[in-house]
């Protein structure tokens, strides 16, 4: 599908984009040890995927690989937010910001409608805001706004802020304390309906583009000729040949190219039941008490789940696969949570928690003073360096602005090993399952799975009607059906009940629904041919 071509018809899948236990297989024989790939990307989170696509559209031979799955680290971890930048603009770094909501746009308007919506959020007044505060944050959203028309971001697609009385504030938020509340300012931001399905779209997106996309895969080392990996599916190892190599590894970029040094941050969430905090209807920004720029979000997801978040502390030493929670970092968001709402939210509401590590890259600035800056002043402007070696490290940045960080990736592998491809086409290449918004009104599949699927959500939705066993729910309460752990098999990549549950579906951010949910898709994975 070209840059320009139309999406596919009302329920269809892209030609060749579907990933399977056997294309996996089969092109992983013919990679490891086979003739070289232009480009090898190592990582498949928003960025390798990403960097997978652009270099495909671009008519490279391509090959990606990751130790475990789709978005297994950092982008399955965000607060799920594509933002426009104003936080940027606070710290003067009007590039970064000007990038970010041209990217917000790209993905609302062209690549990812179905994925990517606008959300409004109600920044509350209470007495613990002051009138300078209050001021200030408004002046900011107005700024923001003047981002979205430098990004030309239509009006229509986000709307714009506007000050709120007591009565609309709690209207919005009915959980929000009455007294002393004086209203509340709307603002408007991108919001991805799940992190993981956006990576997982990035990925197919590429495959339909003739990338060969391929999870279990351990990069154990790397040159600028290719790299030494092991299947940890069967333990067998070989070489894969490419004439570039991208690290997209994220946090673990360092232990793969040295001289790249990685200093994480890591930003937790805790998951509470939607009845915790009423019925919400906007997100909320809470500033956080005695600081002048900082705020906790509260998202509702739409599933009777809402996300709290979130944190910026540093962290020492190895990078784990999965960040653990510190207890401390639930007590600080609880803590400001219950600065403004009317019925405190205690530990024992929290039904689960998430970190995410984010990636960004040590400077220098701080050993003049012997000590290193605060993770929440490094800047996320993104970084592609180049090893002596000539392997080609992209690093820092954020999710809303991954297209970006993987084109500027390819054109440094490109410029590096006199490879000959043009300009990227990805500003204006649709994900699998996008379509212009009166597309998606149109079609005749539930709303929930047109937010997640787009234009193949009729087709998830025939799936679950031709067996009532498909179309029962996995667990009670939660509107994911057996239909959508099949469809993850047979198109979506996914190998195993893991896989399933905790990117495919979210349902493993709740550890008891995950265990509850474990039986249903283990019987999916036995009957992936049903």
């Amino acid at each position: 599908m070209s840059p320009s071509s139309s999406p596919p018809p009302s329920g269809a899948r892209a030609p060749g984009s579907s990933l399977t236990a056997a294309r996996r297989a089969r092109e992983l024989a013919l990679t490891v040890g086979g003739e070289p790939v232009d480009v090898l990307v190592v990582g498949l989170g928003a960025t390798g995927a990403g960097a997978a696509l652009d270099a495909a559209a671009r008519g490279l031979t391509v090959a990606a690989v990751d130790a475990h799955d789709l978005a297994f680290g950092t982008s399955r971890w965000s607060s799920k937010l594509i933002h426009g930048g104003l936080r940027y603009l606070a710290s003067a770094q009007l590039d970064v910001a000007h990038e970010s909501a041209r990217e917000r746009g790209v993905l609302m308007e062209r690549t990812a409608p179905h994925l990517v919506r606008a959300q409004p959020f109600v920044l509350p007044l209470t007495p613990l805001v002051s009138r300078g505060q209050a001021a200030l944050a408004w002046a900011g959203f107005r700024a923001g706004d003047t981002l979205r028309l430098a990004a030309r971001t239509a009006r229509a697609t986000l709307p714009a802020p506007r000050r709120l009385s007591a009565e609309e504030t709690r209207h919005l938020a009915p959980a929000l304390r009455g007294s002393g509340l004086r209203g509340g300012l709307l603002s408007w931001d991108g919001r991805v309906t799940d992190d993981a399905r956006l990576v997982t779209a990035i990925a197919r997106t590429a495959a339909a583009r003739g990338a060969r996309v391929l999870t279990r895969v351990r990069a154990l080392e790397l040159t600028a000729s290719g790299a030494r990996v092991r299947d940890e599916l069967t333990g067998e190892e070989g070489e894969i040949r490419a004439r570039a190599v991208i690290n997209a590894s994220g946090v673990w970029s360092g232990g793969l190219v040295d001289g790249v040094r990685i200093r994480p941050s890591r930003g937790t969430h805790v998951v509470l039941r939607t009845d915790s905090l009423g019925h919400l209807t906007a997100g909320l920004h809470i500033p956080v008490p005695g600081e002048t720029n900082r705020f906790v979000l509260v998202l509702p997801q739409g599933d009777g789940r809402v996300y709290v978040g979130l944190t910026d502390e540093p962290v020492e030493g190895d990078v784990p696969d999965v960040p653990d929670v510190p207890e401390t970092d639930i007590g600080f968001l609880l803590d400001v949570l219950g600065s403004a709402l009317d019925v405190p939210v205690h530990r024992d509401d929290v039904v689960g928690a998430f970190a995410g590590l984010r990636p960004l890259l040590d400077i220098e600035s701080g050993e003049a003073s012997g000590a290193a800056p605060s993770t929440a002043d490094i800047s996320r402007r993104h970084a592609v360096l180049t090893s002596r070696e000539g392997v080609v490290t992209v690093v820092g940045g954020k999710l809303t602005t991954y297209r970006r960080m993987a084109e500027d990736a390819v054109d440094a592998a490109l410029a590096g090993h006199g490879l000959s491809a043009g300009p990227s086409p990805t500003a204006a290449l649709p994900l699998i399952g996008a379509a212009p918004s009166r597309t998606l009104g149109g079609l005749r599949a539930p709303r929930r799975l047109v937010s997640r699927y787009g234009t193949e959500a009729p087709a998830v939705h025939a799936l679950a009607a031709s067996d009532p066993w498909l179309a029962r729910p996995v667990l009670d309460g939660h509107p994911v059906t057996r239909a959508e752990l099949l469809w993850a098999v047979r198109h979506e990549g996914a190998l195993d009940a893991a896989d399933l549950l905790d990117r495919r579906t979210r349902i493993g951010l709740v550890p008891g629904d995950r265990a509850l949910a474990l039986e249903a898709a283990r019987e999916v994975i036995d009957n992936r041919s049903r």
